[in-house]
């Protein structure tokens, strides 16, 4: 096995693992394991009881906190797993490792740092590399399929639905154009079609001005949105009494998910306001522990600048 070496700040470390409550004894889950600095906080402190599972679809994370882990895989032996698989079935992973529930899920939504400074996965801006993107390198569809592909109104919308990108029309416009001369391959070509369709002032305020564009390709690819809105709900189902689910956001699309699905999981009733009693049936699945988003510490926005945009739930 060959030894892989990543330089990541896990964000938002300790309150999300303080949220889990971690019992020793207890099972818990994470499923984007990424380079496993969060599993690695929860592994010691089951002082080496109970199991966890860790899950991620990136081959690269597989082996760099394989890695990483290797110690707590002698203590714990086959009550640590990690398995390859994209969180939205972990439901079947839990199945298949004959768990039936789970006393904690954390998911940490953000691109890890390992694939943002690894330029031929394609997720940065800032490198040039291939037009990629995928999360799991066995998917079929890059970025590049997107862009040489999508019609314009296909374009407009990835743009405008997952970066909020409002000069989404400008940008499909010259994509297309461009595109007619030779398929788009690299980071660099992508970067240059986006400068050239943000007017000068515009590209000059409120960071990079591929950002945007980055993010929503990204989303499109690894289909993140829909992932996300397909699993909570699920997880939830799995959580033993009193079992905690904690998720770290990056950016506003995904919050919402989450918030929207908690305060729908906590009061699930669909009976209308003017009803004395509930008629609907649907019961409460549990309760919101963080009523407001738990944010990094100045602390940690000092040592990490890639955490300031992360939210927990």
């Amino acid at each position: 096995m060959e030894q892989m070496e990543f330089h990541h700040i896990s964000v938002l470390l300790k309150e999300t693992v303080d949220g889990l409550n971690v019992k020793p004894g207890g099972i818990y889950a994470d499923g984007t394991m990424g380079f496993g600095g969060h599993s690695q906080e929860v592994l010691s402190r089951l002082e080496g009881k109970g199991r966890m599972v860790c899950v991620d679809q990136d081959a690269d994370a597989i082996l760099a906190a394989s890695n990483r882990l290797a110690p707590y895989k002698e203590i714990f032996g086959d009550r640590l797993s990690i398995v390859r698989s994209n969180y939205v079935d972990m439901p079947l992973v839990f199945d298949g490792l004959g768990i039936d529930q789970v006393d904690g899920i954390m998911l940490d939504l953000g691109v890890s740092s390992f694939q943002l400074d690894e330029a031929k996965r394609g997720f940065t801006y800032r490198m040039e590399g291939p037009l990629d993107m995928r999360m799991d390198q066995r998917g079929s569809l890059t970025a590049a399929d997107i862009v040489n592909t999508y019609s314009r109104e296909e374009l407009c919308r990835v743009l405008w639905d997952y970066g909020e990108e409002k000069f989404a029309r400008s940008i499909a416009d010259r994509i297309l154009k461009e595109r007619e001369k030779k398929p788009l391959e690299t980071t660099t070509e992508l970067v240059d079609i986006i400068r050239a369709s943000i007017p000068a002032r515009a590209r000059n305020a409120g960071g990079h001005p591929a950002k945007r564009t980055f993010q929503a390709l990204r989303i499109e690819v690894n289909r993140e949105l829909d992932v996300l809105t397909d699993s909570i709900d699920a997880m939830i189902d799995r959580l033993a009494p009193g079992g905690r689910l904690c998720i770290i956001t990056f950016q506003s699309l995904e919050d919402r998910i989450v918030k929207n699905a908690f305060r729908r999981n906590e009061n699930p009733c669909t009976c209308p306001p003017e009803f004395p009693v509930c008629v609907c049936g649907k019961k409460s699945k549990g309760r919101v522990v963080s009523r407001k988003p738990i944010l990094p510490s100045k602390e940690e926005l000092a040592v990490n600048s890639r955490s300031k945009s992360a939210k927990l739930r």
